[in-house]
């Protein structure tokens, strides 16, 4: 499976060019708006089809690495669309409602996920648990909220080493802990986004289902020839292979380094907190 293609034709049917009303813009994305037509920002997609490429070549190399791709979009007309599309290529994805800390604070998210699988397993168990029809009723509404929240991420085990993002200011406390984390992002950009909040900005219209549906195959599609190269899938073409393999690795270190920054990081932190407290418990020793 190679990259995947795509027109200008395919681009233009699917609405990619249309932007946001002129009074919900932001002038960062000037560089990529073509014109205005009706008191609407016309995109111009002699830049959008380039940064596809790229983002599609960044997803295909991490893919390829054997990283692991969450796919964000909380608006009620693409939420279906990611989900689909997560699943279709093996990976996870956040539809319903993205929690603070979701990322940053992983550790608290996996006892919530822990949570949910025992209370899912009490459940299946009732009888033998010796529950009451009213606990067991508790329980599911619980696990029904639980499962809107954490359902596309129960075994990521782990913060992912991508992110795809529909509507970058309507999810941007994702953004911000993916950028904390240096986790790479790849979004659709509307003209209302600021795209120097993200790794692979791709202009484009955000709101439209169809437009929504031709980023999220062209996505799955780069995934799952990442991962098909990762498998040995594509040995006949050996002069592509060996970029593809390289590009791979450069990503497989990005993402090593930025793993090792954030250990630091972290590291980093606790050892301040633990200078502070002593500092507290020398000044309370002094004093007394």
């Amino acid at each position: 499976m190679a990259l995947p293609t795509f027109t200008m034709q395919q681009l233009m049917e699917a609405g990619v060019h249309f932007g946001h009303h002129t009074r919900r813009w932001n002038p960062l994305m000037t560089p990529y708006v073509y014109g205005i037509k009706d008191k609407i920002h016309i995109i111009n997609l002699n830049k959008t089809a380039p940064l596809m490429h790229r983002a599609l070549v960044a997803l295909e190399a991490i893919a390829a690495a054997g990283g692991k791709v969450l796919f964000v979009a909380t608006k009620h007309q693409a939420k279906d669309i990611v989900r689909d599309a997560a699943e279709r290529c093996g990976q996870y994805y956040v539809n319903n409602r993205w929690l603070g800390g979701m990322m940053t604070n992983w550790a608290t998210v996996s006892q919530s996920i822990r949570r949910l699988k025992k209370m899912e397993s009490d459940i299946e168990n009732a009888e033998k648990l010796g529950l009451t029809k009213k606990e067991v009723g508790v329980m599911t509404k619980e696990v029904e909220k639980l499962r809107g929240i954490f359902g596309g991420i129960l075994d990521m085990h782990g913060t992912p080493q991508a992110m795809v993002v529909i509507d970058v200011p309507r999810e941007m406390n994702a953004v911000r802990e993916a950028k904390n984390l240096d986790i790479p992002t790849i979004a659709i950009c509307d003209t209302n986004a600021n795209p120097e909040m993200v790794d692979y900005p791709v202009p484009g219209n955000d709101d439209a289902a169809r437009a929504t549906q031709l980023y999220c195959d062209l996505f799955v599609d780069a995934i799952l020839s990442g991962i098909e190269k990762r498998l040995g899938g594509a040995a006949g073409k050996k002069g592509d292979a060996d970029v593809r393999a390289s590009m791979a690795e450069d990503f497989e270190d990005d993402i090593k380094e930025r793993e090792a920054r954030q250990k630091s990081k972290t590291s980093e932190a606790r050892a301040e907190r633990r200078g502070k407290l002593a500092d507290k418990i020398e000044k309370a020793a002094q004093s007394e």
